[in-house]
């Protein structure tokens, strides 16, 4: 706008024509400074964009390193806690088998002594473990109960809160009439087992020993 205003009264004033080639001479070296001025200030700002740019693509990139170290981290890190759990797992369960094994086995010296004393059971061999009819029984004993033979079939469990722990006994029972054709009396050895459930098996008529009263 000021370059074409300046331009028409050049060309309107009353100078000599030399005079009127410099002024228009001087107004176009001025447009053109101008136009070079704004083109270096635009230029600027767009390098400095680009700066600005090429840091934050490099702050990104860092992050993003950061990120891939503490996902390498985190994955070590859940590595090792499964190896962990998994260890504390199989200690758990080495010493939960080696609990039961130290039942069973203290079970086998205790039993006849305390079935002669608490409920009149005569045991005439000794308790063993072994396979009957396919079924696996913990403990298996032939016995006297009021004069009569019986066998004696039992399964241990370290805590007897849940009636699902005994769900094999009932085959064990089954298959032990089956071959010896005698009563078969189902016996649970346990550490500990809940009151309810414990006056619930014993009304059912099955041997509930735990191990605190043998002694």
């Amino acid at each position: 706008m000021i370059s074409s205003v300046l331009a028409q009264k050049i060309e309107h004033i009353q100078v000599k024509p030399d005079l009127r080639d410099v002024l228009r001479g001087m107004l176009a070296e001025i447009e053109r400074s101008r136009e070079q001025a704004v083109t270096k200030t635009d230029f600027n700002e767009l390098k400095e964009i680009v700066r600005d740019l090429a840091a934050a693509q490099q702050r990104t990139e860092q992050r993003v390193e950061e990120l891939a170290t503490a996902q390498k981290e985190m994955a070590r890190e859940v590595a090792t806690l499964a190896r962990a759990m998994k260890d504390t797992r199989n200690q758990v369960g080495g010493l939960g088998r080696s609990m039961a094994y130290a039942l069973k086995n203290e079970a086998y010296r205790k039993l006849p002594q305390y079935l002669r004393t608490h409920h009149q059971i005569e045991v005439v061999e000794k308790f063993v473990r072994t396979e009957i009819g396919g079924e696996e029984v913990n403990f298996f004993a032939k016995a006297r109960q009021n004069g009569a033979d019986v066998v004696i079939v039992g399964e241990s469990v370290l805590k007897l809160d849940d009636r699902g722990k005994l769900k094999q006994l009932s085959k064990q029972v089954a298959a032990a009439q089956e071959v010896y054709q005698l009563p078969a009396l189902p016996l649970v050895v346990t550490h500990y087992a809940r009151p309810k459930l414990l006056e619930k098996l014993e009304r059912e008529g099955m041997l509930v020993v735990q191990s605190f009263a043998w002694e």
